[in-house]
């Protein structure tokens, strides 16, 4: 990975004693349900981010989204009012705003080397996610990239399957493309996954190794979603297992270039 022509924007340790408010929205989607039910639940300093399921935790959008319970971080938030189906991540039939969102970018850079340092879970009821998504204040800025995402039943202590590409979803400039490369290293430790998103391209790299490139990339601001995800069991029941599930992130860091 070549850092040389860009500068640092963004190097975020989550060292202080509260999440800060001028990066970070500690709610997944809200739109989709409010504020109250999509909160996250984590902790911050002493060695970085901590997202967490707890035992007692409900499901972040039960009307459109079942039993997902969710601790999801994410750098802006946008929708129509309620009743509309104007959000962003519209991908569930049916969804409606609940709860109205104005307008709030915090950080949404426009290309750059962007990177997170983070372990994941082997738990196979979690995921644990990094992505980029258009804020959609237009319809058709509403691409994704996926850095990466660790579903925990593809987790082995020698290797693990890692998601990472491209989703048009509504832009209508892109088509999907998007896969899961095997890692022969153990992701329950931390690894630092990283894009370099540029004008028509998006490279995936895995400890600053290259893993994979595609030849397209959106061409709007995007915002951040960080977040550990817990789904339904083979019974329909929440997940099991023992309780808090915990993912510690240790760093996200972003270089933009000057011009």
């Amino acid at each position: 990975m070549d850092r040389s022509g860009y500068r640092l924007t963004l190097d975020e340790s989550f060292a202080g004693p509260a999440l800060d408010p001028r990066i970070w929205l500690p709610f997944h989607l809200p739109h989709w349900s409010s504020r109250r039910e999509a909160a996250a639940r984590y902790t911050v300093g002493d060695g970085g981010l901590r997202l967490r399921i707890d035992a007692d935790q409900g499901p972040w959008c039960r009307e459109f989204d079942g039993e997902l319970r969710v601790s999801s971080l994410q750098t802006a938030v946008y929708s129509g009012p309620v009743g509309s189906t104007i959000g962003q991540h519209g991908v569930m039939p049916g969804a409606r705003v609940r709860e109205e969102q104005p307008l709030t970018t915090l950080f949404t850079p426009r290309y750059g080397l962007i990177e997170v340092q983070a372990g994941a879970l082997a738990d196979p009821d979690c995921m644990v996610a990094f992505w980029l998504i258009g804020v959609e204040d237009a319809p058709e800025r509403s691409g994704e990239i996926c850095v990466f995402e660790i579903f925990g039943r593809e987790v082995a202590a020698d290797h693990a399957l890692v998601g990472m590409g491209v989703h048009p979803f509504g832009d209508p400039a892109l088509t999907d493309d998007f896969a899961k490369v095997r890692l022969d290293v153990d992701v329950r430790d931390p690894h630092t996954y990283a894009v370099e998103w540029e004008p028509g391209r998006v490279r995936f790299f895995v400890d600053t190794r290259l893993v994979r490139t595609v030849d397209q990339a959106p061409d709007y601001p995007m915002q951040f979603m960080l977040g550990l995800y817990e789904f339904r069991s083979g019974d329909g029941s929440p997940g099991v297992g023992r309780y808090p599930k915990e993912v510690a992130i240790q760093r996200v860091r972003v270089w933009e270039r000057p011009d």
